[in-house]
């Protein structure tokens, strides 16, 4: 299976060009010339596998210069129980009364947050990749985050021979745990940077620096190239799609559904990574009745999928579920490839509309193929406050501020729709990631997390809920701040420079 980019350029790429490049020479996205589909043996076959052994086959669906035993051998390595638990995934029943309802948690790895998931396989992946394409240049992870990426990559790249890594945040557009988490990571080859802005600052600075053809040119004369830990590198994407298939093939072996029973996703997304790994599973076999997309505030993907247009120029909102807070959401591009039977030259029309007028607008039949899969919708900060509190009293569950998108959304969804398909809400974060948030929710009007110390706040979480405090977020403050570089983000191109090439 050979590698294309969303915005036509005239080379085919091997997985293991496309993983260690990150993005393609034309700025566009790479993706499979072809989507592979899953046979109904196998889907039998995963009814008796491990998660580690399911996520090999799904990977080598998309893999296909990677034997089956390597995979194997990184998926292994990657969620190994002493980092994961015994169940890699959770996919938990909320309340035994309600067999419709189940959430998949994704947040306990290492760093308490789904993108673990991606990332502590990524570079098993990108050190494979590198020895088949005989690529002997360091490799700089270079990232943008909204909060949880960061430290995700950080973990999974650190100390990792032949690598660097760089991770550029908003200053104050995470919250404190994400922001600890990063600047205290240890590392020979760790950097973390803030920048004055918001995420899609960071993330634009990025891209520009991928595609700047001299700065680029300086680094590889220096024997340095850059790659991406984010979701734009196909590394990153594709071990996402084998937990949608996981909780598929986990609902039918527990017999809460038959054979092919269609299913409803619910994703909280901000850069849609998340719902498209669940898009591509789809694609794959797995029986998906609606892929529900979860917006908060910044509802600029709730407005394209209602009107069509997808428009960034509008009033940006620091909220309570800070990793959605982003306003171009990149791997929408390749969803857009994909619906419009890879016709590069009308996405690539969109995308300089976008980085130029900083909207476009679909046709109205792409716009009907988009709308017959997803339903889109928001919450602001009341309505995530709200659901917080009325998941906890209606199950015992706790869950954190962008999980409680997901589950707004979709209960206005099914008071409108009486869809009662089985439905998987995707928890992206632990609570405790967010414990301000999530006590002032649970706690009300009598609790008010303002001024106290954030240790305080997550013991106090830990008591009320019964829930263990997570390896990755226990005694933040007490580590030494290793990273306090913070810019401009006009100076992340020179910023960058002075880190490589000393």
């Amino acid at each position: 299976m050979k590698y294309v980019s969303t915005r036509g350029y005239d080379r085919k790429f091997t997985a293991s060009e496309a993983i260690v490049k990150g993005i393609a020479p034309d700025g566009g996205l790479f993706v499979p010339e072809t989507i592979p589909t899953i046979s109904a043996s196998e889907f039998e076959e995963m009814k008796n596998m491990k998660y580690c052994e399911i996520s090999a086959l799904v990977l080598s669906k998309f893999l296909e210069e990677f034997t089956h035993d390597e995979l194997l051998e990184y998926t292994r390595a990657a969620y190994d129980e002493e980092k994961w638990g015994e169940d890699t995934v959770p996919l938990v029943q909320l309340n035994e009364y309600n067999d419709r309802e189940y959430i998949l948690e994704l947040w306990h790895g290492p760093t308490a947050a789904f993108k673990d998931v991606a990332l502590q396989l990524l570079p098993h992946l990108m050190t494979a990749s590198l020895r088949k394409t005989g690529e002997k240049k360091k490799i700089c992870i270079l990232t943008a985050t909204s909060g949880d990426t960061g430290k995700a990559a950080l973990e999974g790249f650190k100390d990792l021979p032949g690598t660097e890594i760089i991770v550029f945040y908003p200053s104050d557009g995470v919250s404190e745990a994400q922001k600890l988490q990063m600047i205290t990571t240890t590392g020979k080859n760790t950097h973390v940077v803030a920048v004055n802005g918001c995420f899609d600052d960071a993330q634009t600075g990025v891209k520009k620096i991928f595609g700047d053809e001299d700065f680029n040119t300086k680094l590889n004369n220096a024997g340095i190239m850059l790659s991406s830990a984010n979701s734009i590198n196909w590394g990153r994407l594709v071990p996402q799609i084998a937990y949608y298939v996981y909780s598929y093939v986990d609902l039918w072996r527990r017999e809460k559904i038959s054979e092919g029973e269609p299913i409803n996703v619910v994703v909280p997304t901000g850069n849609f990574g998340n719902i498209l790994a669940a898009w591509y599973a789809k694609q794959l076999g797995v029986p998906v009745k609606k892929l529900i997309c979860a917006s908060n505030k910044n509802k600029v993907l709730c407005d394209f999928f209602a009107t069509g247009t997808y428009d960034r120029n509008r009033e940006f909102f620091k909220t309570n579920s800070p990793s959605m807070d982003i306003l171009i959401s990149s791997n929408l591009e390749r969803l857009l490839y994909e619906v419009t039977g890879h016709n590069a030259d009308r996405v690539t029309e969109w995308m300089n509309s976008l980085n130029k007028d900083g909207k476009y607008s679909v046709d109205p039949a792409t716009l009907k193929a988009l709308q017959k899969q997803f339903v889109g919708g928001f919450a602001d900060e009341t309505g995530i406050t709200k659901t917080i509190i009325d998941v906890y009293d209606r199950t015992d569950h706790v869950i954190d501020t962008h999980t409680s998108v997901g589950f707004n959304i979709y209960n206005r969804y099914h008071q409108r729709s009486n869809d009662e398909a089985k439905t998987i809400f995707a928890s992206t974060a632990s609570p405790f990631k967010f414990a301000p948030s999530v006590m002032d929710a649970i706690r009300g009007a009598d609790y008010n997390s303002d001024g106290k110390d954030n240790a305080v706040i997550i013991k106090e979480l830990s008591e009320e809920s019964g829930l263990p405090i997570p390896e990755g977020i226990k005694d933040l403050e007490q580590k030494p701040v290793l990273h306090n570089t913070c810019i401009n983000k006009e100076e992340m191109t020179q910023t960058v420079y002075d880190i490589l090439v000393k």
